[in-house]
């Protein structure tokens, strides 16, 4: 926003005076105004010489100028709205007026500034170092050398006994299961609180999802309901093959008691740690604490392989397999033979290049991704009807999305309503993921609330993600916030 006492002029002043104070604002026009501080027109300097060439003098008014309907707004105008007027016009300024018709601030098309994203890649030095070495070396194609060393550094980083790098996130998942031996018409429980990627997988394989509640002081899958689910599986004279625990937005879920729970019952434990690499439960690496556990690379993800996963365990038996079934399961022969069908899910050499660069930074991504959480909480902590997602004591989350929910009882608005304003300024913000046994695909599929009413489907009624990219500007983060208490302000 620019201030308009350093570009503005009367009708009494002279194209001298306004030639002057043009050049001296750098602005390129200026702002002709009556006595009460109403706009007659904007005057630019294209304006002032077709004057002169019309015969005027230096010394004359601008009275003489033409009246003209310059092009303004209202001055809550939108960022969204102030960026169209000024491309359809072709203009760089827009000058903002009150409801007396006053000029009250121009608005610069630099100062609306770009798009704020959800979370954009983080890019630094290193990995094109990795990506130089496999073009030099030739190693193009799927394995190679910084396929091998992504996996061990991964494994070293968390400490799993062994790695293996994969396409997806979605494909791990897709390989644990089909590792865990889940076939047509085995049950899964799965956490409803996810993105689909953690579920499809059991379809993939023929099997039945089980969905399971979240609990409200991580988001994360309760043992309360999965205990529920486990009682009527068992009284039923069935259990699950396996069971996927999501970790939400960069926190663990309350893994001791989950994993005990499946302990007592002999059913092995998923990690989906896709969105939770560089977080902590109990101090110990998040993602290491199933059978096997699963991370993602995916653009918008803490580090990033462009698109990518990691499959770990401390099994090494279980990893061959999933390199065996991850490179089309061929068979240890002089010819192409495959006795069982396999997948084209193996990582490129290239882009395991690019994570192990991404790798050697991931402390500071953790710190900075949480550095934009608290910002949030600390700049609208006055705003009643806001509840961030909790961090449990034992927990030490990535804070990969900043999440929360608003209250439209205490607030007057819905997650959707502020998503659609902060949309109208700018900026990305979107709904947490709808929960799996409300999607239309999964209609059909049995889900085991908490309590008597399913914490998970308020949190998606209520909730919504924040941008929050390690890569954002003190700036960037600033603008958010004053958003944000624009969108409540104004409610």
């Amino acid at each position: 926003m620019t201030n308009i006492e350093a570009f503005s002029a009367k009708a009494d002043s002279t194209i001298r005076d306004a030639m002057a104070i043009i050049n001296a604002s750098g602005m390129q026009m200026l702002l002709l105004l009556d006595d009460a501080g109403r706009l007659m027109r904007t005057v630019t300097d294209g304006d002032l010489r077709r004057l002169l060439l019309a015969g005027a003098e230096m010394g004359d008014t601008l009275e003489s100028l033409p009246p003209l309907e310059s092009v303004t707004a209202p001055e809550e105008v939108s960022r969204k709205a102030a960026l169209a007027l000024m491309d359809r016009h072709e203009i760089n300024h827009l000058p903002l007026i009150d409801g007396a018709g006053r000029v009250v601030r121009v608005l610069a098309r630099r100062d609306i500034g770009a798009p704020i994203l959800l979370s954009t890649p983080h890019m630094g030095e290193a990995e094109l170092h990795y990506v130089e070495e496999a073009f030099r070396t030739n190693w193009i194609a799927p394995l190679g050398p910084n396929v091998d060393a992504f996996e061990r550094e991964i494994a070293d980083l968390v400490g799993a006994g062994h790695a293996a790098a994969v396409s997806s996130g979605t494909a791990a998942i897709h390989l644990a299961v089909r590792i865990l031996g889940v076939k047509p018409g085995d049950r899964v429980f799965c956490s409803t609180l996810t993105f689909a990627a953690s579920a499809n997988p059991i379809v993939y394989e023929g099997g039945e999802p089980v969905f399971i509640d979240s609990e409200p002081g991580s988001w994360n899958m309760s043992p309360q309901a999965l205990e529920r689910a486990f009682d009527a599986a068992t009284a039923e004279g069935w259990l699950p093959k396996a069971v996927i625990v999501v970790n939400l937005y960069g926190q663990s879920a309350d893994m001791d008691a989950l994993n005990a729970i499946c302990g007592r019952h002999g059913v092995p434990v998923i990690e989906d740690a896709a969105e939770s690499l560089g977080a902590r439960y109990k101090g110990k690496p998040s993602g290491v604490f199933g059978r096997m556990g699963v991370y993602s690379f995916n653009g918008n993800k803490i580090i990033t392989t462009s698109g990518g996963g990691m499959l770990v365990s401390d099994d090494e038996d279980l990893i061959k397999q999933a390199r065996f079934l991850a490179t089309q399961a061929r068979d240890p022969a002089p010819h192409y033979q495959h006795s069982q069908i396999g997948f084209n899910y193996r990582m490129s050499n290239i882009l395991a290049g690019v994570g192990r660069g991404q790798l050697q930074v991931l402390d500071q991504r953790v710190e900075a991704r949480r550095a934009v959480y608290e910002t949030y909480r600390d700049g609208l902590s006055d705003i009643e009807g806001l509840e961030w997602q909790p961090e449990p004591d034992w927990s030490y989350s990535n804070r990969w999305l900043s999440a929360l929910t608003v209250d439209p009882e205490v607030t007057g608005l819905t997650a959707s309503d502020v998503i659609r304003r902060l949309s109208e300024e700018m900026i990305e913000a979107r709904p947490v993921w709808k929960p799996m046994h409300l999607q239309p695909v999964f209609a059909h599929c049995r889900h085991f609330a908490h309590g008597n009413e399913p914490v998970s489907d308020r949190i998606f009624d209520q909730g919504l993600c924040m941008p929050s990219g390690s890569n954002m500007t003190p700036a960037e983060i600033a603008r958010v916030v004053d958003a944000m208490r624009g969108v409540f302000k104004g409610r």
